[in-house]
């Protein structure tokens, strides 16, 4: 009797772990580790040795090509600093690079820390007012998990400088500087996020009380004078009004001094309304193509508008990007700058690590394959500003200004090929007016409601 149940607690144990790393396992992976002669040599030198600099392609780490038949003007290079503000970077040298278009010889440097200011207080009132709309449903539920997990965050997309924009204006850096939180995020995030926490419970559990409306809503109001004193504290209050004189690229005035609000500055330099003159495109090879789709919850405002796109193929991208670029247009894309980035060179390319001989593995997964397993997404914002076009008009590499500093990469930009140009470039804004009315047409369709929760519908940082 005693033997039957040893054996019996024997055979669930091993049913129970059926699952599990057994001895045998282990047996074969030592068995396979060490029966490749070259395996002692690899992990000493991975134990001492950064693993790029030993996947180092080096039959694609000579010099390359730096010319490109078109370029659009050069401009200053910016830096985010320890800040996920590519975006708003990106979007700003969008902004510059019309304006020293329209302008022919003006040049303009803006304020990220003060509209900043704005998006951080507009992302709590988002997270607030979510909380507040969906303070009916069960803690657990998605879409609450979903406000409570990020209630604030430095990303963002186009769509956020468009609407901020539009509602705040815009200020030279010179009015309003960079802070030291504008530039180091993390600790004023946490504590931000620490304070909407705890007002969205107080307001969840406000509804569960049956309080009147007004009354939540007065205690949002409230949650926000908190958030918007740690935002003064942290990175200044926003500038009101202020004298300026626009300069040329020799450094000197060359317009008289006026005297500015944000917003008539942000009407002399963009020159008209920005939501409306531009669609967003992207590349999901996992969705239909020529199909809109928009991603709920995704914008930096309230009353804003959420990230919408036309899903295309890279072909179709890239005629577009060509289009803008041509005519002197810089355009806000994105990226997963992480894969295969020679940080040194600055210089992406699919072949500069070879990964899997060093491993002796393989890396099989497809773009598609890659996003629908969460290993690549959208993560970075730059802005595209040239392209090399071979005989035939295709194209053969692309460059973008980059916001890590001018001494980073290729003075300040990254210069990417074709092939790696199609693998890891997710999202172009382009100017409505390089658009087909065909395209225009399928952009305008009643867009499907997708998920924030997506793999690929990361915020750019």
């Amino acid at each position: 009797m005693a033997t039957t149940a040893a054996m019996l607690l024997v055979i669930n144990a091993e049913a129970q772990n059926a699952g599990g790393i057994s001895p045998q396992m282990m047996q074969q992976f030592e068995k396979q580790h060490q029966a490749n002669p070259a395996s002692r040599a690899l992990q000493n030198a991975v134990a001492v040795n950064s693993i790029d600099g030993l996947a180092v392609n080096k039959a694609n780490a000579g010099a390359f090509d730096t010319y490109f038949s078109v370029e659009t003007l050069s401009q200053s290079i910016t830096n985010q600093k320890s800040s996920g503000r590519c975006w708003m970077f990106s979007g700003f040298n969008v902004l510059r690079g019309n304006f020293a278009k329209r302008t022919d010889s003006l040049t303009v440097s803006l304020s990220q820390n003060y509209l900043f200011f704005y998006d951080q207080l507009e992302k709590a009132n988002l997270m607030l007012q979510g909380v507040i709309d969906h303070a009916k449903k069960p803690f657990e539920d998605q879409r609450v998990q979903f406000f409570f997990q990020s209630p604030i965050n430095d990303g963002g997309t186009f769509c956020g400088v468009a609407d901020l924009v539009e509602k705040y204006g815009l200020v030279p850096s010179s009015v309003q500087p960079e802070s030291f939180s504008a530039e180091n995020t993390a600790k004023m995030a946490s504590i931000v996020k620490s304070k909407l926490r705890e007002h969205g419970l107080k307001l969840r559990q406000m509804v569960a009380d049956g309080k009147k409306t007004a009354d939540v809503q007065k205690a949002k109001v409230t949650a926000l004078s908190e958030i918007y004193n740690i935002l003064a504290l942290t990175l200044g209050e926003p500038v009101k009004e202020f004298d300026y004189a626009f300069k040329g690229k020799d450094g000197r005035a060359k317009t008289p001094v006026k005297h500015y609000t944000p917003k008539t500055f942000a009407e002399e330099v963009v020159g008209g309304p920005i939501n409306g003159t531009f669609i967003m495109v992207m590349n999901d090879p996992r969705r239909p193509y020529y199909k809109t789709y928009e991603v709920e919850y995704d914008r930096h405002t309230y009353d804003g508008h959420n990230w919408k796109y036309l899903n295309l193929p890279m072909d179709e991208i890239e005629q577009l990007a060509v289009a803008s670029l041509k005519d002197g247009r810089k355009l806000y894309s994105s990226y997963d700058v992480g894969k295969q980035l020679d940080r040194k060179r600055g210089y992406a390319d699919t072949e500069n690590f070879d990964y899997a001989s060093l491993f002796g593995t393989s890396f099989t997964m497809d773009k598609a394959q890659r996003i629908s397993t969460f290993d690549s997404g959208s993560t970075h914002a730059m802005t595209l500003t040239a392209v090399d076009l071979d005989a035939n008009g295709k194209a053969t590499k692309w460059k973008v200004e980059n916001s890590w500093g001018g001494d980073w990469g290729q003075k300040g930009c990254l210069i990417m090929t074709d092939r790696w140009f199609r693998e890891y470039m997710f999202r172009l804004v382009v100017n409505k007016k390089y658009v087909s009315e065909k395209l225009l047409k399928d952009y305008n369709q009643k867009p499907i409601m997708v998920m924030p929760e997506d793999p690929l519908f990361q915020q750019d940082n």
